[in-house]
């Protein structure tokens, strides 16, 4: 009877399964881990590819390429989606896989994950989209000068709102500068103020000289065309790369070696289209903050459109200050002149 017994007891045994595995052995159509889950290995490498290739995915329909590099770290979120799926199949392809688009991902944005915050500076900088429908100028103005910077840059501003920001930051900051909808407000003189064309047809880019205890240095603040993704159209950004290469070209010819942009630029420093600018600056967030910096939207940060860059100056520090009544975060950093 005991010998029945061992017999009946291993016959539960799937054929070609190995005890204690788990399931990780054969499944019941005879296939072994590693001659399962291929379909998501290959989507995995797929994953990979698209990171690794992105701007090989062309501008040309919809500004595809564009919207993809302005959400790319996102495609990460393929990894742990795969890697459940995986898990369940039991697949150790898939999960061998699934090393490239992990690597590929490290390689692009793991150094974003670092701190990279440190040093002495001289001057503080916040950049803020106030948001046209804003309605808190008094809590806003709070949230930005608890930062206590030298200089504030505010793009969307209506002409009501204007007047109030002036009135509200008048005590600390008693030099600004205004030009259309953007405005920069100052503890030191500002000299040389004019509007910068960045061909939309009215004034959302200015250009100034701020005169520091450091020795001057040139401040653009710029609000870049809005850009929408439609079923028809797709990624509209046509008229944002237009003003992008605009405003590049004002960067080319400035004459100061020490310069400072600040603005809502509607791209990422990954999107393609704003090569103009970013060729020829380096965002204070990339070199000198912790994490992404996510801007935009202020109820669920996914990217960052808001931009602080910076050429002859060294940023230190850079980070998103609290969310103010605006639709975009604020951001600030410190720059060492």
């Amino acid at each position: 009877m005991a010998q029945v017994g061992t017999r009946t007891a291993r016959s539960r045994v799937p054929r070609g399964r190995v005890p204690g595995l788990g399931g990780w052995g054969r499944d019941q159509g005879g296939r072994s881990t590693w001659q399962r889950g291929w379909i998501l290995a290959l989507l995995a490498v797929a994953t990979a590819c698209l990171l690794a290739f992105h701007r090989e995915v062309p501008d040309s329909v919809g500004n595809l390429g564009s919207l993809l590099e302005t959400f790319l770290p996102w495609v990460g979120l393929a990894v742990p989606a795969l890697l459940v799926l995986a898990l369940v199949r039991r697949s150790a392809t898939a999960l061998l896989a699934l090393l490239i688009p992990t690597l590929v991902w490290a390689n692009l944005f793991g150094a974003l994950l670092t701190d990279k915050s440190g040093g002495g500076y001289d001057f503080t900088v916040v950049q803020h989209n106030v948001w046209a429908y804003n309605t808190d100028t008094s809590g806003t103005v709070k949230v930005l000068e608890a930062a206590n910077p030298d200089v504030i840059s505010l793009v969307e501003v209506t002409a009501a709102q204007m007047k109030q920001y002036e009135s509200a930051l008048a005590a600390k900051y008693p030099y600004h500068a205004v030009e259309g909808t953007v405005g920069l407000w100052s503890k030191y003189q500002l000299t040389g103020t004019r509007p910068v064309d960045i061909k939309i047809g009215w004034t959302r880019a200015l250009r100034t000289t701020v005169q520091t205890p450091n020795g001057a240095v040139a401040v653009y603040v710029a609000h870049l065309p809005s850009v929408r993704v439609t079923s028809a159209a797709g990624f509209t950004a046509n008229q944002r790369d237009v003003s992008a290469q605009a405003l590049g070209q004002a960067l080319v010819v400035e004459p100061l070696s020490k310069v400072i942009l600040l603005g809502d630029l509607n791209g990422t420093m990954n999107d393609r289209s704003l090569a103009p600018v970013t060729s020829q600056m380096r965002s204070a967030q990339g070199s000198a903050g912790s994490g992404f910096g996510f801007s935009y939207p202020a109820q669920f940060p996914m990217t960052r459109i808001d931009q602080i860059m910076t050429r002859g100056v060294k940023p230190t520090d850079a980070w998103t200050l609290p969310a103010t009544g605006s639709d975009h975060l604020p951001i600030g950093a410190h720059i060492q002149l």
